[in-house]
């Protein structure tokens, strides 16, 4: 018998008599008591441990808590919770005092490493969801963003509430649960969905799956996906199963983890998209078990796999290589699902038998309770065999959007089906895709949309506006889509100019997406179908694509790009082989089609892949270090194989990185920022090739035997005569990122004394008098700075850690500082406490030299890029600080307002936009120098 304060929610005999979702925990407990969640976590060998077992009882008396202090929180049934928890465990057991309170949940995702953006969701979320209370971590509480009016409560409060009331009776029409859309860049729109969506969509899979009391379920995907929530939670919950949960970085580092959990724990049903199959399937010849255990797959009925199209012959090399594991041949369902339609909806039970000699599998029935058809653009239904949209109906489809009347309006014909947005075709009751009616691209099993990747691509010098597409491909052998690029220039024709758009176009997808995109195609205009209303029709462009229509201008693209690149050079060596598979790795390019004269940042190298590359080196040549500056002064095989080899002794220190050599332009010299180091300049260099020569200067120290500067004015003077040496006479060209604002300033006057033209001097986001600042950083602000600027440590941590850690002696410090960052952004960074030490110190050098210096003195004028600044206002910021640089000229000054923050200015999510200010400026300053001096 449960306790007497449930008595308020009857609990059914029966799951399925369950009128609420609370019932379907409250069944549970009273049928199996002790069955219940297994959470998995990294051991510290990188395997799989179990972190903590919740009964069923346990989940039901730890969430009635939390409902009694969400309760005391002044909650009642129906208000909203946003639930940003990354442990799953923490997720699941509120996500359960929501539901037995009456609460509405909705999960949110952090993303700390663009703060600027997470700041935006929250604000988005806040005003949507109507000043919903914001369940977090501790831990996360401290990273937030500044939110003006957010409601934010840590877990560890909540559970420090005793209270436990009786749970919520709700109504099958009650709002259960909210679920965010993917809005990448946009606004997400919120999916509402009510307990009897939840309850009938449960009924439906269960009758198809037939999960029952001895099965075992797995999940290794983030519960901010639906089918984490519901197609591996709520349904095994519902069925009588046991449950698995393991983090996605699991999974991820090491895909045959998959394999073995499920053989380990002997899971009958887990999900996942195709893209991790076909990882798999690239893992066919690793050992999947040690001798002691083997790898036994025949419990595993069957694989739900969904989140984008599933590729047949992917599907069927990973059947055929598990098969002698026990793997069964039916084991894999291809299926459809929406956050929608709660999840999977869709399942084909007979691939791949029904699905051999088609590219795309079938997505099969749909489950009893839902009603599918296939229609045309009117809405009528269309017969076996023909494509159209893909329209549903069923108690599982939820009523629309959270407060968005037109986007509900949009997503529903007249009649009352829900269009997809899918098209498909229907065959004797299977449904097979066919592609998106949405404008959208899923790799890897994310969505990406095409009108955000245009929108950011539009805005590149070159690119005619109205004239770009964004679509997917796939290749026949590919596991996954591919991005394609089309993109119409400004100058048609001209090769130089088409290479540098196409780096352009390349680095904004980078950056923006993550990826590279797998084909840029340069188009005329002719070669974009349009609609009479002016829309392009990206599905045409795509099957122009795959028909070959384009094979002519790609051929010729690449061979224009070649030339570019100084031509076509094959390895020579073992060296040289290694290390062009090693770009092919990171650029997933053939490597018969890489030149080993090609450079790095050429191919789409970003700042993070010259870490990463410098990791992949030292996996393939026994642990050989390729420090930063060999990459970032010989950035091509040829070169790096030279020091591979032993070939090169230590360096000589230049401060000069030639980030982007090629142009005709004046070149630009860059100082770094008060870390020393030039990294953050590397995706803003690419916008420039073809334009002007970029080059960094980067700081002395960071090589062994390298003594970093001791005073201010030989750090001027030594930057003075390495540009002199790289260009000898002016016009000069320069800019200093934060700290090196200050740097840049001093050069240009040094340069102005020699009787040199300097006609462009930028400051990135720094006034002249920098001194009170830098007497601010002593060395724990200073290696927080440096955690930040590297992206361990968030901004609204960075801003307490200072205060926290300061008692402690430096090395706790810089310990401390590294064990709060993300173990994969470590990893990427390829960071360890000897190396984080010595860069900290180096930076802390360089903030005591920027102590001394006070501004005086002046130069022609001062061209000032403003963002938000570390503190107060961007008004005052303007206002009191970099106004001062009037001071300092004897023309007037430009001052240029540019998206984000003082850290993020170049970051992701700005450089494309902050490149065409910065070379729209530069390109006006110089031509106007020009004209003055004309007309003298």
């Amino acid at each position: 018998m449960l306790a007497s304060r449930f008595e308020t929610i009857p609990v059914p005999r029966s799951v399925q008599d369950a009128q609420s979702v609370a019932q379907i925990l409250l069944s549970a407990v009273l049928h199996r008591p002790s069955s219940g969640i297994i959470y998995l976590d990294n051991a510290a060998d990188g395997t799989p441990e179990v972190r903590s077992h919740q009964s069923n009882r346990q989940l039901l008396d730890e969430a009635m808590l939390l409902t009694g202090a969400l309760h005391a929180q002044g909650l009642r049934p129906q208000s909203k919770v946003a639930l940003l928890l990354d442990d799953h465990r923490d997720f699941v057991t509120t996500l359960w005092a929501c539901f037995l309170g009456g609460f509405v949940p909705c999960t949110l995702v952090a993303t700390p490493a663009d703060p600027a953006r997470w700041a935006a969701t929250l604000r988005h979320v806040d005003e949507l969801l109507e000043h919903p209370l914001l369940i977090t971590s501790a831990a996360t509480r401290r990273a937030l963003p500044a939110v003006p009016g957010l409601s934010v409560v840590s877990l560890d409060a909540l559970r420090a509430d005793d209270s436990a009331p009786a749970p919520h009776l709700a109504q099958l029409d009650d709002l259960a649960l909210l679920v965010l859309t993917s809005g990448s860049t946009g606004n997400a729109k919120a999916v509402t969905l009510t307990h009897g969506n939840l309850l009938a969509s449960m009924a439906g899979k269960q009758q198809t799956q037939q999960l029952g009391v001895g099965d075992t379920t797995f999940n290794w995907i983030s519960f901010d996906h639906v089918a984490a929530m519901l197609e591996t939670h709520l349904l095994p919950l519902y069925a009588g199963a046991q449950q698995i949960h393991a983090p996605s970085e699991l999974i991820l580092q090491n895909p045959l983890e998959f394999l073995r959990i499920i053989s380990r724990y002997r899971v009958s049903m887990t999900f996942t998209p195709n893209f991790l199959l076909g990882q798999i399937n690239s893992l066919v010849d690793a050992p999947v078990a040690t001798a002691a255990e083997r790898l036994d797959l025949t419990c595993l009925r069957h694989i739900v796999s969904g989140g984008e199209a599933n590729v047949v012959a992917t599907g069927q090399r990973f059947l055929d290589a598990y098969a002698q594991h026990g793997l069964n041949y039916a084991a894999l369902w291809p299926a459809f699902g929406m956050t929608e339609t709660c999840a999977g909806s869709i399942y084909n039970r007979e691939f791949p038998v029904c699905d051999a000699g088609q590219e795309f599998a079938s997505v099969g029935g749909p489950i009893p309770g839902l009603s599918v058809r296939i229609a045309d653009d009117d809405g009528n239904p269309l017969p076996d065999g023909e494509i159209g949209e893909l329209q549903v109906r069923g108690d599982m489809i939820t009523r629309g959007y959270y407060r968005n009347d037109a986007a509900t309006a949009a997503a529903f014909t007249p009649d009352h089906w829900f269009r997809t947005g899918d098209l498909g075709s229907l065959d004797d009751g299977r449904v097979t895709l066919a592609g998106r009616s949405k404008d959208s691209i899923i790799v890897n099993g994310v969505n990406y949309f095409s009108h955000e990747i245009e929108t950011a691509l539009e805005e590149l010098d070159g690119v005619t506006r109205g004239y770009v597409a964004a679509f997917p491909t796939r290749r026949p052998d590919a596991d996954t889509e591919q991005l394609v690029i089309a993109v119409n220039l400004d100058n048609e024709g001209d090769e130089t100019e088409l290479h540098r758009v196409m780096t352009a176009v390349r680095s904004t997808v980078v950056v923006l997406c993550g990826f590279r995109p797998g084909v840029i195609v340069p188009l005329p205009k002719s070669d974009f179908p349009k609609t009479s209303l002016g829309k392009t029709l990206r599905p045409r462009m795509r099957r122009a694509l795959e028909s070959g229509e384009y094979g002519d201008i790609l051929a010729a693209t690449a061979a224009a790009t070649t030339r570019q690149l100084g031509g076509f050079e094959a390895p020579n060596g073992p060296i040289e082989t290694a290390l062009t598979e090693i770009f092919a790795e990171l650029f997933d390019l053939p490597a018969a089609e890489i030149s080993v004269t090609a450079s790095f940042f050429e191919l789409g190298g970003t700042s993070l892949d010259i870490l990463r590359l410098s990791k992949l080196v030292a996996r393939d040549f026994d642990g050989r270090e390729l420090p930063v500056i060999e990459i970032l002064t010989g950035p091509t095989v040829r070169e790096l194989a030279v020091h591979v080899a032993g070939g090169t002794g230590p360096r000589a220190y230049d401060p000069i990185v030639a980030l982007q050599p090629v142009g005709d332009k004046t070149p630009l010299f860059c100082v770094h920022p008060g870390v020393g180091e030039v990294l953050v300049f590397v995706n803003l260099a690419k916008y420039f090739v073809g334009d002007r020569p970029f080059y960094a200067l980067r700081a002395r120290g960071f090589n062994p035997g390298e003594v970093p500067f001791s005073t201010f004015d030989e750090m001027v003077d030594t930057y003075v005569a390495a540009i002199r040496k790289r260009q000898p006479h002016g016009p000069y060209a320069l800019a200093g990122y934060s700290y090196g604002g200050a740097v840049a300033f001093e050069i240009a006057k040094r340069l102005e004394s020699a009787g040199e033209r300097v006609d462009f001097v930028g400051s990135f986001n720094l006034p002249p008098h920098i001194k009170y600042r830098m007497d601010e950083l002593d060395f724990v602000e200073t290696a927080t700075n440096l955690a930040m600027f590297l992206e361990l440590v968030t901004t609204a941590q960075a801003a307490l850690l200072p205060d926290r850690l300061r008692p402690l002696p430096k090395e706790e410090q810089l310990i401390r500082l590294l064990e709060l960052a993300p173990a994969g952004r470590v990893s990427e960074l390829d960071l360890d406490l000897t190396k984080f030490r010595a860069w900290a110190e180096l930076a802390a050098g360089l903030t005591e030299l920027g102590g001394t210096y006070a501004p005086s003195g002046n130069v022609r004028s001062m061209a000032v890029f403003y963002a938000i600044p570390l503190r107060g206002t961007k008004q005052d910021w303007l206002d009191k600080e970099l106004r001062r640089w009037d001071d300092f000229s004897r023309e007037t000054n430009s001052y240029i307002d540019v998206p984000g923050e003082h850290y993020t200015l170049m970051g992701p999510q700005h450089v494309a936009s902050f490149q065409a200010t910065l070379r729209k400026e530069l390109d006006q300053a110089l031509a106007d120098a020009d004209a003055n001096r004309t007309d003298r």
